[in-house]
């Protein structure tokens, strides 16, 4: 794993943890840091709500990089306080989504391997479709 996989890694270990929030909402217990091309790291929280309208931490980081102006991920982590944890494939659908032009967005899986969007989705849906 590279150096730049590390320090996203660590930042999003530091950034998990279990906050309660109130009786419905629970949140950070997963967090997401990514790189853009750009060099700049942006992070989020996971928030679970009980009527499940919460949302997930990647969703959270790339809101945090946008509203920077940037939108395009190098690489991404999402981990909870112990260990990374995979993207679901609605977020992996939104970072190919975000990410248009460059879909070999780089995910750190658990195992340190490390994988393109396109080869954890591998079949794409276009416009043209709907």
């Amino acid at each position: 794993m590279d150096k730049e996989f590390e320090v996203l890694k660590e930042v999003a270990k530091r950034l998990a943890g279990d906050t309660v929030v109130s009786d419905y909402v629970r949140c950070g217990h997963v967090a997401c840091a990514l790189l853009t091309d750009k060099g700049n790291v942006y992070t989020g929280i996971s928030i679970n709500a009980k009527c499940g309208i919460g949302f997930c931490a990647e969703h959270s980081a790339i809101a945090d990089m946008l509203k920077a102006g940037e939108s395009r991920i190098v690489k991404i982590v999402s981990s909870s306080k112990n260990d990374v944890v995979v993207s679901c494939g609605r977020c992996l659908e939104f970072i190919r989504q975000i990410n248009e032009e460059n879909v070999n967005a780089k995910v750190l899986l658990k195992t340190g391997d490390v994988k393109t969007v396109d080869e954890l989705l591998p079949i794409r849906w276009n416009l043209d479709e709907l």
